[in-house]
């Protein structure tokens, strides 16, 4: 079993190539909705599928309505002018923000949404170099979210 940061990866690697790829994503979304697994053959079958799990993701970022062009933040600003290493801050900054004016949404799911969501603008945008990496380490530093995660089942049942 792979620890839950090797997990991390797994998902926002598989969401990321979901981002980049988006004419190939309704192949692939119609491949895991009828039953056909895009593991590999030498991972047992634990329940645990990067895709699927990337699309729910991907799912819980689609529900964030923040508009990043109206956001008056300086962390953000320095995320959107190349300085990467702020993803987590300005994720972070933006979710206390965000969770202030929307009180029935608990902090972690609200960073997870967050997160996504300002990875596919700065992907879109096309305003500074993002990888997963940035992604991967935002989740995997934050303790809470990372609590929160594996209080619910995991992965599996995020």
């Amino acid at each position: 079993m792979r620890t839950f940061e090797e997990q991390t990866a797994c998902v926002v690697e598989a969401l990321f190539d979901d981002l980049l790829n988006e004419d190939e994503a309704e192949f692939r979304c119609l491949q895991t909705d009828s039953g056909v697994s895009m593991r590999s053959e030498e991972e047992p079958p634990s329940g645990f599928d990067p895709v699927v799990i990337a699309s729910r993701l991907r799912q819980i970022g689609d529900q964030c309505n923040m508009d990043f062009e109206r956001v008056s933040s300086q962390v953000l600003r320095e995320v959107l002018t190349g300085k990467m290493e702020k993803f987590g801050a300005a994720v972070d900054s933006l979710c206390r923000r965000w969770s202030d004016q929307n009180p029935e949404l608990v902090y972690e799911r609200a960073f997870l949404s967050i997160s996504v969501k300002l990875m596919m603008y700065i992907l879109k945008k096309g305003a500074a170099s993002i990888n997963p990496g940035h992604l991967i380490k935002a989740i995997n530093e934050n303790t809470q979210v990372k609590n929160y995660i594996e209080a619910c089942g995991g992965w599996v049942s995020t």
